[in-house]
């Protein structure tokens, strides 16, 4: 018998692979060691280890997996034909609409190269807010903020600044969060501002007063002035993402949750590795959320909800989630739950200004 070192070494699938097919059904071991959990495989089983390794490569769904080593098993070459096939017109029509997206995003590069925008950081705007407010805002959007070089527009927090509010907004990609503080004194036009994180690290250490603060925005300048102290620096130049459109969700089911409580529910309940290493650079521990039906919100365990539609099942990373509520910062929150592919969105019940995104984790490999 094989080891499940050996059989990922053979089969051309890693060991948190192999594992994962396992509690997924698809490629179980002839027997695991009772005392220490070890899986060990049937010489006869390399070969599917290796078709599933090429199945994954190709970017079959795990449904369609399931059935093409059903069928290999079972010898019925037609069906695997069918649904090869089936998969690689899939990967056409994707491959298709994708070139379509991308000649449009040539057309819109050139048109940006031949009409360069101009810098609006020529104006002057100064407002007033609290302090506790703005501490607070900071404190709910930092947690999202990015740390990719390559993508420097997300590694500060945006203040978008209009009229009788500022809001901040901070994302890297895999999550969203958004809060707002009221204010006063508004002078100049609506603006919007990429401060850099060790600026908002800054502005956040001198808000420990109980007082009214000064933000002015002076060309690409920003600086916060709390009575005879104050931090300025320069903005980021790159534009940060419309934040306005990436909010605008279709709507889920709403739960609200005790948050220590559900806390303690996510620290202690089943988890589920992620395949993907976009997230942070490494594997993630994934929570399986399912709103159900009278208003609760439960963390599924593999094979939980059997004959469920997976479609109700929503997998996060239960770090960025467990950040989330943190950054939530109430006794109280309301969870709002879509299909596997939307995100979760965090709102707080008392106040319409925060919101926090995170994005889903596909289950099927």
């Amino acid at each position: 018998m094989r080891s499940i070192g050996e059989m990922a070494r053979d089969g051309g699938l890693s060991v948190s692979a192999l594992r994962f097919y396992d509690r997924a059904g698809v490629l179980v071991p002839a027997w695991v060691d009772p005392v220490s959990g070890y899986r060990w495989y049937e010489p006869e089983q390399l070969t599917e280890a290796r078709l599933l390794a090429r199945l994954r490569r190709a970017g079959t769904p795990l449904a369609d997996i399931r059935l093409v080593l059903a069928a290999w098993t079972g010898g019925d070459t037609d069906l695997v034909r069918g649904l090869l096939e089936a998969h690689l017109r899939r990967l056409e029509l994707g491959l298709s609409e994708a070139r379509n997206e991308f000649s449009a995003l040539r057309a819109l590069l050139d048109r940006r190269e031949t009409h360069p925008m101009t810098s609006l950081r020529t104006t002057t705007v100064r407002l007033s807010v609290s302090s506790r407010e703005l501490a607070a805002a900071l404190d709910a959007v930092r947690f999202a903020a990015g740390t990719d070089p390559e993508l420097p527009m997300l590694s500060g927090i945006l203040f978008d600044a209009g009229g009788e509010e500022l809001r901040l907004v901070a994302t890297d990609r895999y999550r969203m969060a958004v809060a707002r503080a009221r204010t006063g004194g508004y002078e100049g036009p609506h603006t919007q501002v990429v401060v850099p994180l060790p600026l908002a690290d800054a502005m956040r250490a001198l808000l420990t007063r109980e007082q009214s603060v000064r933000l002015v925005v002076d060309g690409d300048r920003v600086t916060l002035e709390t009575g005879d102290r104050q931090t300025s620096g320069r903005s980021l130049g790159d534009e940060f993402p419309d934040y306005r459109r990436l909010v605008r969700l279709p709507a889920g089911r709403l739960v609200r949750v005790e948050t220590a409580a559900f806390r303690k529910s996510l620290e202690t309940g089943p988890v589920r590795t992620g395949e993907t290493r976009e997230q942070a650079g490494e594997l993630p521990d994934l929570s399986v959320l399912r709103a159900t039906e009278d208003g609760t919100v439960i963390i599924c365990s593999d094979g939980a909800g059997a004959g469920a539609d997976d479609r109700d099942n929503v997998a996060v990373n239960r770090e960025f989630l467990l950040q989330a509520l943190a950054a939530g910062a109430r006794d109280e929150l309301v969870l709002e739950l879509g299909t596997s592919t939307a995100p979760i969105a965090i709102r707080r019940p008392d106040d319409e200004g925060f919101l926090s995104l995170l994005m889903p984790v596909r289950l099927d490999g």
